[in-house]
């Protein structure tokens, strides 16, 4: 982690605490977990809350090109630095809860969503949004991927069964600061 990512991620965070996750911008290990099921064959990727782009260099190590990244940031301190750092991408200033009336995309070609937004800190109706949204772009078979700093998942059970879906915890680390667990969020199979 460079000071280039941390003294803005720190700036903003002081600004304003509950619109950033966490104290620290994302650690390396963390990161890999965070992307590990993702390859360029997993096709248009949304990011949403990349802050300093640590998740996005992670999937541009795993082969996914920027052209194929759309990145949604809140935090108008980062978008200079995305748009700076990451030129082929697609770099959005909006709320991820507004994903549903951006048409962003025609169909469902997304194959995976990132999210290091801090869920825990939101609405369940804000949170509802946000799922809802990311799982319209979502083809048959993406998967949403949600970063915590908590050992469960921090979507409330209710929102899920309400949405039909399910989650796994698909590693954690001790190395960050904080500790971070990973989930894979993934609609429920249909029933015939």
């Amino acid at each position: 982690m460079s000071t280039a990512d941390i003294l803005p991620f720190f700036r903003a965070w002081i600004r304003n605490p509950l619109s950033v996750a966490a104290v620290a911008p994302t650690g390396a290990t963390a990161s890999s977990l965070m992307v590990q099921g993702i390859t360029a064959k997993t096709g248009p990727i949304i990011e949403l809350g990349p802050g300093t782009g640590v998740f996005t260099r992670a999937l541009l190590k795993r082969g996914v090109k920027q052209q194929d990244l759309t990145l949604v940031e809140y935090g108008s301190d980062f978008i200079p630095l995305l748009q700076h750092r990451f030129p082929g991408a697609r770099v959005l200033w909006m709320d991820a809860a507004w994903l549903y009336r951006a048409q962003l995309f025609e169909g469902a070609p997304v194959g995976a969503v990132v999210s290091g937004l801090g869920l825990l800190t939101m609405s369940p109706e804000k949170v509802r949004a946000i799922l809802e949204g990311a799982f319209f772009y979502l083809r048959s078979g993406g998967a949403f991927y949600q970063i915590t700093y908590r050992p469960h998942c921090p979507v409330a059970d209710a929102i899920m069964a309400g949405l039909g879906l399910q989650a796994t915890c698909i590693g954690q680390t001790f190395r960050n600061l904080p500790p971070a667990w990973v989930y894979r969020i993934s609609r429920l199979p249909q029933r015939d």
